[in-house]
């Protein structure tokens, strides 16, 4: 009698638990922490209905702008870790603590799917009057400070590139900075800006559109989908011994998170991440598919972290040196 009493017990013990299967029970907010219509926002919205296939469940996503990133950051870094709060991140927020812009990045976090890295392109408007990295350059010397360069903040792809490009060839130009490269992008094409440092995959429909003109590729591969424009290797070898370099995008969730939580998450973006249709979309925009979880995606952000908190630090950009934190020197 006293086993059986017992057996009930626990049988109705195991039922009071949540199972393991039940994640999620309610909506999940996305949090993105970028722009409408920029590479950031454009990954998210692509892969996430093919996840939620997975999931069982709706992600609402949410673009929540400012502090590059770090408002949408620190939003998912107050919520509850339980796996209801999502960030759609990129590169930036491993670069904070260098930048002096925060005291937190990706190791308050736990990355579900670092998704794809991004190739860098530099694109101006369509009546520059240089069509060349080399015509680029030559035109800032002769004109200093006239050239506006577009900006998504310090520490973004474009801080980055433009870092690079100071290492090698100092220039003097203006800066004007936006809330993510889809506005930037639209200011391009506008003629607010004369040249905008981007990712491939944002850029590259209004490239073939004609709103916007590539000047370089700046990668050591030149891209399938624009083959007749450069690397900016070719033309200055100077820059293989910085490149490859690239942003990324990456889906992150509180550290703390119950691990069925970042369990189904992680099912749930490596299941999307493979869709045909969203391979096909990233392929198709120039993006390299990553998809790491795990120790893998863990690697992958600390190793990027190095490389370009050294990077940056060298080109006079950061303000703190990264061995101030710990980042070890590549």
């Amino acid at each position: 009698m006293l086993k059986s009493l017992l057996g009930a017990a626990a049988v109705m013990g195991l039922a009071a638990l949540p199972a393991l299967a039940d994640f999620p029970e309610k909506d999940i907010q996305g949090i993105i922490q970028w722009g409408a219509g920029g590479s950031t926002d454009t990954v998210a919205r692509s892969v996430t209905p093919h996840a939620e296939e997975v999931l069982g469940g709706k992600v609402i996503l949410q673009n929540v702008t400012g502090g590059v990133g770090a408002i949408g950051l620190n939003q998912v870094e107050r919520a509850d870790a339980d796996g209801y709060t999502v960030l759609f991140g990129a590169e930036n927020p491993l670069l904070y603590k260098v930048m002096q812009l925060g005291q937190k990045d990706y190791s308050d976090f736990v990355p579900v799917n670092v998704l794809a890295r991004g190739v860098p392109i530099l694109v101006a408007r369509p009546d520059a009057p240089f069509d060349t990295y080399p015509e680029m350059i030559e035109y800032i010397k002769a004109n200093p400070k006239t050239v506006k360069f577009g900006s998504t903040g310090p520490g973004g792809l474009p801080s980055v590139v433009s870092s690079m490009i100071q290492s090698k060839a100092p220039i003097e130009v203006t800066f004007v900075p936006y809330d993510g490269d889809g506005p930037a992008l639209t200011a391009l094409q506008g003629g607010a800006i004369d040249v905008m440092p981007a990712v491939l995959g944002a850029a590259i429909e209004s490239i073939k559109g004609g709103k916007m003109k590539a000047i370089a590729i700046f990668d050591t591969e030149a891209a399938p989908q624009l083959p007749e424009t450069k690397t900016v290797v070719e033309t200055n070898p100077e820059f293989g011994d910085i490149l490859p370099w690239g942003p990324f995008f990456g889906v992150f969730v509180k550290k703390g998170t119950p691990d069925d939580a970042v369990a189904k998450l992680t099912e749930a973006y490596k299941a999307g991440a493979a869709h045909p249709d969203f391979v096909k979309l990233m392929e198709g925009r120039g993006y390299k598919m990553l998809s790491l979880t795990g120790e893998e995606a863990q690697t992958y952000l600390n190793d990027w972290q190095s490389k370009t908190s050294w990077l940056i630090w060298e080109g006079g950009i950061a303000k703190k040196s990264p061995e101030e934190f710990g980042i070890p020197k590549p």
